[in-house]
């Protein structure tokens, strides 16, 4: 069984007792947090699809907060002699899959 949710904005596909990466999370370490914007569902052979959501949510614990790899960003004007590069460590929150309730 898996389920496709929305958080911060973005769309993960989550299953239960997974890790999951996402955006920036407010809470601390150990707390537990709730998502009811579910997009779909899939259970063996049956699949349900919301619209847009569906009813029920998902429940995760937050187990760390911490910011991923750097990515750079590269502005360029041709033939100006315009080059420009910048870079940045996105925060993010690393949440454990605890239950799918539908």
């Amino acid at each position: 069984m898996f389920a496709v949710v929305e958080i911060a904005g973005q769309q993960f596909e989550v299953k239960p007792n997974g890790f999951l990466n996402v955006p920036k999370l407010l809470g601390k370490p150990g707390d537990t947090v709730e998502f009811d914007k579910v997009l779909a569902s899939y259970e063996d052979n049956d699949a349900q699809i919301g619209t847009p959501y569906l009813e029920g949510s998902v429940q995760a614990k937050i187990v760390s907060h911490g910011r991923g790899t750097k990515v750079l960003v590269f502005h360029k004007k041709r033939r100006k002699g315009y080059r420009k590069l910048n870079g940045f460590k996105p925060h993010y929150t690393r949440i454990e899959i605890t239950n799918i309730s539908l």
